[in-house]
């Protein structure tokens, strides 16, 4: 088997369009095939798309097995974790409960990335109030397809609008629950989880553009060195401090790497750059957050420092 690289240096780059989020997954589930870590599976799905929203499907799922392994390999899944309220644990109000020996989930989810493409759904849910006031959540799995389970698409993004998004009514939804804490286990760790995947999806797709655009020896080795650090993240542990602190780095070289691409998408095929200057506003989208991670990382290795 050719290592991830020599893949994405000399896999034939696939010049069929891909027309919709099946399409897409389609030849995601292809790459899979090929490579066993969830990261490398995101890198190459990400080489395989032929835009940045479909990359971000790619990351986006592996994240999803990267954080929870049993997860089916050919089913789309979606977190469902944000409320009207917002996804912090206070604001979560949909709610998980026993009911003659079943689990059972009420509530809503006002934004499930996938929508109803979702075959699966990874809730977050309330089990109750903590002693000290704290909100007690769980994560359950729900079959979609479930009765008690009402997805409705939202309208599309300004950017990447191949993606879907859905709210989610869950009224007595089956569940089967998922062992450890909601927040600690699941919702808090997938933010890093996300991050890292989909930043190596992202990148994957780069090394597809410059070579499908001829771009020099030099950029396309310098994106499979981007590609060598965010794959070298000790993804194992995304609550680490250090890890946090590691991927702010990988995020400065990307941000200073795209810079110094930017002139290159002159020979870029035109549709390929239209859809990369709408849709690069994706990337930013979580930045204010993982701004305050690395923040907070930075104070628990010193935390008498006062220089930020």
């Amino acid at each position: 088997m050719d290592t991830l690289f020599d893949f994405l240096l000399t896999e034939p780059v696939a010049t069929a369009p891909l027309d919709d989020v099946a399409a897409a997954w389609t030849r995601h589930r292809v790459a899979a095939n090929r490579f066993d870590q969830p990261v490398e599976i995101a890198i190459a799905g990400g080489f395989g798309a032929d835009r940045l929203g479909f990359a971000f499907l790619s990351g986006y799922q592996e994240a999803l097995r990267t954080l929870i392994p049993d997860l089916s390999d050919d089913e789309l899944v979606a977190m469902c974790a944000t409320e009207e309220g917002g996804g912090h644990p206070a604001a979560i109000r949909t709610t998980l409960t026993e009911r003659d020996g079943a689990w059972l989930v009420d509530g809503t989810k006002s934004f499930a990335t996938m929508g109803s493409f979702a075959r699966q759904l990874v809730v977050i849910a309330s089990v109750g109030a903590a002693p000290d006031g704290r909100n007690r959540l769980r994560a359950c799995m729900v079959e979609a397809g479930e009765a008690g389970v009402c997805l409705a698409d939202r309208p599309a993004l300004p950017f990447a609008p191949e993606v879907p998004h859905a709210s989610v009514v869950l009224t007595g939804a089956p569940a089967l629950v998922l062992p450890g804490d909601g927040y600690l286990d699941y919702l808090k760790p997938f933010r890093t989880i996300e991050d890292i995947h989909v930043l190596a999806a992202t990148l994957g797709w780069l090394v597809r553009v410059a070579r499908a655009s001829d771009w020099p020896r030099a950029s396309r080795q310098q994106l499979l060195t981007a590609v060598a650090a965010v794959r070298g993240l000790d993804i194992a542990a995304p609550s680490s401090a250090g890890v946090h602190i590691a991927l702010g780095g990988v995020f400065e070289l990307f941000g200073s790497l795209l810079a110094e691409l930017e002139p290159l998408w002159q020979s870029a095929d035109p549709v390929t750059r239209q859809r990369w200057e709408r849709d690069r506003p994706l990337l930013a989208t979580a930045g204010r957050v993982r701004g305050q991670r690395l923040t907070a990382a930075w104070r628990a290795i010193e935390p008498d420092d006062q220089s930020e």
